[in-house]
């Protein structure tokens, strides 16, 4: 297979950002590490040419096996300019004799149609869109096959401005059209930038063989506002949710639901409609309709609805139900039916929740930890001040503020007194009993 060029080193000025468009995520991964993954499918040779905030996407990908190179963007600006970074004396750094060069905001890019480059014989095999309305785009005239020309859509007479075939920007070049026209791109436009579409037109200019590919408009997608960013994760996102379905897990109404690229599945899953569930690892476990799960391992368990376990979060054999907050917990065979707070808390089986308790684990500098044992039972509206202790076999009263540690077997009660104040309705509205 060729080598592969990925450029990356654009702001993604359209999307009114200072962030690079390749840093962007789709289901909370970068989309350049989409196309990264995709490529090395098919190649174990793969080139990053970077510039902007260079060092921040430099660590995003260094785990890839892949080389990073970076740009002489102040000299050298533009598609064309970031391959002149590969030149050295006259020739290119690369061991093939053609090279795949890709966008690095493509996060839809399939690897399977990137094959379809290699099967095609010719000097650049270059990739169209045929759009209902290619307004936008720059124009390609094809004929037979061949590209006779790209047309700026500004530059493009009205009969051109018909033409529905547009340029995708994924290009198959070789090693020897690349070091032949390289040094003659100039960058005398509004841009001052140097195009590698000057490169297609000189070597259309010299009768090279310049072949078009068409492919889907859908996984060729470039990113360049946030409806387009909007648009690409619905689609990843359908796809990571596909995958899992195949693969077994139960899904209602799963167009309502967020699964992103980092969480995984496991056994018999079920999942209800409007859950969001980032970088979590879900075992044999049932997540409820309207519930958030972050970071977080869930293991033969039943979450929601209406439930939001937070990162750092352990949960096996356990019922968390509804509001229920859990935070940096590992709960083991425990129940927490409804409108509670477990934080910072290790809280071990048999135990019951009752609704409203809150683990107080922070005291406005620093956070503390809460040790619950086994068979503990926890009266509503309670509240546990951390750093505490409870130790096995506790019942804590409801309506307890417990801010000692309690040993096993014990109860736990804090209470005022009850007063009653005969007929005090009457006093206070005036009225006669």
């Amino acid at each position: 297979m060729s080598s592969i060029i990925i450029l990356a080193a654009g702001k993604g000025t359209r999307m009114k950002s200072s962030t690079p468009k390749v840093l962007h995520k789709l289901c909370n991964k970068p989309m350049i590490e989409y196309i990264i993954e995709e490529s090395l499918k098919i190649s174990n040779d793969i080139n990053v040419i970077l510039y902007h905030q260079f060092e921040n996407i430099k660590k995003i990908i260094k785990n890839y096996p892949v080389k990073i190179i970076k740009q002489d963007h102040l000299n050298y600006p533009g598609t064309g300019g970031a391959l002149l970074s590969l030149i050295e004396d006259g020739k290119l750094k690369i061991n093939n004799d053609k090279l795949l060069i890709l966008n690095g905001d493509m996060p839809l890019v399939q690897a399977d149609e990137l094959k379809k480059f290699t099967s095609i014989d010719a000097d650049i095999v270059m990739s169209v869109m045929k759009l209902d309305n290619p307004s936008g785009y720059g124009r390609v005239l094809i004929e037979n096959g061949n590209v006779k020309k790209i047309i700026e859509e500004k530059d493009a007479s009205e009969e051109e401005l018909k033409i529905s075939y547009v340029n995708a920007g994924v290009y198959l070049i070789k090693t020897e059209v690349l070091e032949k026209y390289l040094p003659k791109l100039n960058n005398n436009n509004a841009q001052k930038e140097y195009y590698l579409t000057d490169i297609v037109e000189m070597a259309v200019n010299d009768k090279l063989t310049v072949k078009a590919v068409e492919v889907n408009e859908e996984n060729f997608k470039g990113i360049n506002n946030k409806k387009d960013l909007a648009e690409a994760e619905r689609i990843i996102c359908n796809k990571i949710k596909d995958f899992w379905m195949k693969e077994g897990v139960v899904m209602h109404l799963p167009e309502t639901i967020y699964i992103d690229a980092y969480t995984s599945f496991e056994g018999e899953c079920e999942i209800w409609p409007n859950c969001v569930i980032k970088e979590s690892v879900i075992i044999e476990s049932e997540i409820r309709s309207g519930s958030v799960i972050e970071e977080s391992i869930i293991k033969n368990s039943g979450i929601g609805p209406m439930a939001r376990i937070r990162p750092k979060s352990v949960l096996t054999d356990t019922h968390i139900g509804n509001f229920v907050e859990v935070k940096a917990s590992k709960l083991n065979k425990i129940k927490a039916g409804h409108l509670s707070y477990l934080g910072d808390s290790e809280i071990d089986e048999g135990t019951n929740v009752g609704a409203g308790t809150i683990t107080c684990n922070y005291d406005g500098k620093n956070k503390y930890k809460t040790k619950i044992g086994k068979n503990v039972f926890i009266g509503s509206d309670s509240q546990l001040i951390a750093p505490v202790v409870i130790e096995d076999d506790v019942i804590i009263a409801a309506g307890s503020t417990v801010n000692k540690n309690i040993k096993k077997g014990s109860l736990a009660i804090s209470r005022a007194p009850l007063k009653i104040v005969e007929n005090f309705y009457y006093k206070f509205f005036g009225k006669n009993i």
